[in-house]
């Protein structure tokens, strides 16, 4: 389940600018993911969708939809990777009145174990990476142009100001600098100028 809590979190961070928030949200904010009986030792890796979007949920501000149940476990690129128990939990969703089900893609194959009347009451959403969720799953104004950009692997070891100069389209780069002259304008060697003759200090 910490596993899980830290992926979320890793792939938050790294989608941070596509979400609206701070690349340094993580140093302001108290975060802290509470699961009830905790003296109960958990294992969740399937609860790692469920954990990040309760995440971009409460730093966003933006509700979850109630009508979503979700299933799957994160990598820290956000990756959805597939679980076990599908069944058990479509059917809980089913009895519990949930109309939307998110559940990972490898996870489709296991679809033939449950009832046929409990598959035509619920809208299966297959996704293969956590952007797919988020769109679904939160009730964002415009779900459409949520999220448009790929997601992007950060590496945190590159300060950020190089990070987001090497982001840059190439129409937005301002020109600086170069040994090379512009591939329009032809290369002339610049002229050498004459020697000075020995003993002339006019140099």
């Amino acid at each position: 389940m910490q596993e899980s809590a830290q992926a979320a979190m890793s792939y938050v961070r790294s989608r941070a600018p596509s979400l609206g928030l701070e690349r340094d949200f993580y140093s302001r904010a108290d975060i802290h993911v509470h699961l009830p009986e905790g003296a109960i030792p958990k294992d969740g890796p399937s609860a790692g969708i469920t954990i990040c979007t309760g995440l971009v949920s409460a730093l966003l501000r933006v509700p979850v939809r109630r009508d979503v149940a979700m299933t799957g476990e994160i990598t820290l690129r956000g990756r959805v990777l597939p679980i076990g128990g599908l069944k058990e939990k479509i059917l809980a969703a089913h009895r519990s009145g949930i109309t939307t089900v998110i559940l990972p893609r490898d996870n489709v194959k296991d679809l033939r174990d449950i009832p046929k009347r409990v598959l035509k009451s619920l809208r299966l959403v297959p996704v293969a990476h956590m952007d797919e969720v988020l769109k679904v799953a939160l009730a964002a104004p415009l779900a459409a142009d949520f999220l448009k950009e790929p997601s992007v692997a950060t590496d945190w070891r590159i300060p950020v100001e190089r990070r987001d100069r090497e982001r840059r389209d190439d129409e937005s780069k301002m020109p600086v600098a170069s040994a090379a002259p512009p591939p329009s304008v032809p290369h002339s060697p610049e002229p050498s100028l004459p020697a000075s003759p020995p003993g002339d200090d006019r140099t």
